[in-house]
């Protein structure tokens, strides 16, 4: 009787750590699912590390903007062609991810797990930071230079940090860097174009997004996004040349379409 007892009091003991360790490992592994939706939480931001890599590493992005610009210095010449007499040609370009990449920002707030799209960090980036040129900037800019073409840098810039954009612009040794071709925030771009237009023949326009070209985009949803770049089909790629920009724009929170069909790996 004696000797039952204990075989049943050592099963006991067996079952009940049994269960203690298999408790254990089970709230261990619910920890640890919870430690890693946290840190994934935490880190928001890394979801636009493949945008970034694509915008600033792909030699793929390399290649597009230089093509832009081949394509820009085409349509340019065309324009000075078509206008032989004319004195008073100018293109209007944007600066950012157009004519200078400012991705180091972007990326450098991503691993420290800051939301760049707050814009918060941007104004001591245009105080000390230091963008690389977009490659076929500063050939088509010489270009236009060279031709007599005035050139209007219009961006969304800071106007109080406008000095430190012109020391950046001119330490990149870009042509017609000064205080009245260079437009920043505070008019729209409608109204900085229209003022431009007053005065000259602005015969190109070059950006990355779609309200560098027209009012009308500005304050457009996506769908009416898509069905004005329809509409103004016949401007790009002749006084309209788009820039590509997968870091940041209007797009950035829409809806994703997905394959109704099941997932089937075979």
């Amino acid at each position: 009787m004696h000797e039952t007892n204990s075989t049943t009091h050592k099963n006991s003991s067996r079952r009940r750590l049994s269960w203690a360790v298999a408790t254990t490992g089970l709230m261990l592994g619910i920890a640890s699912i919870s430690q890693a939706a946290a840190a994934d939480d935490a880190c928001a931001p890394e979801a636009y590390a493949m945008a970034l890599r694509y915008q600033q590493q792909s030699a793929e992005v390399d290649a597009l903007q230089r093509q832009s610009y081949a394509l820009a210095t085409a349509r340019l010449q065309q324009k000075i062609a078509a206008h032989p007499e004319a004195d008073n040609l100018a293109i209007m370009t944007d600066l950012d991810e157009t004519v200078i990449d400012n991705s180091a920002l972007l990326v450098r707030d991503m691993q420290a797990c800051h939301d760049f799209t707050g814009w918060d960090t941007w104004k001591v980036w245009e105080r000390e930071g230091h963008p690389r040129l977009i490659p076929g900037a500063r050939k088509f800019l010489n270009y236009a230079d060279s031709q007599g073409v005035t050139i209007f840098y219009v961006s969304d810039r800071y106007e109080e940090n406008k000095a430190s954009t012109l020391a950046t612009l001119r330490s990149l040794h870009l042509p017609q860097v000064n205080d009245a071709q260079v437009r920043l925030l505070g008019p729209s771009k409608g109204e900085r174009r229209a003022a431009i237009e007053r005065d000259h023949d602005l015969v190109l326009q070059l950006g990355d997004s779609l309200a560098d070209f027209s009012s009308d985009f500005h304050h457009a949803d996506l769908k009416d996004q898509h069905r004005l770049v329809a509409e103004d089909d016949a401007h790009f790629g002749d006084d309209w040349i788009m820039f590509p920009n997968a870091s940041y724009g209007s797009w950035s929170d829409a809806d994703l379409e997905a394959w109704a069909a099941p997932l089937k790996t075979r």
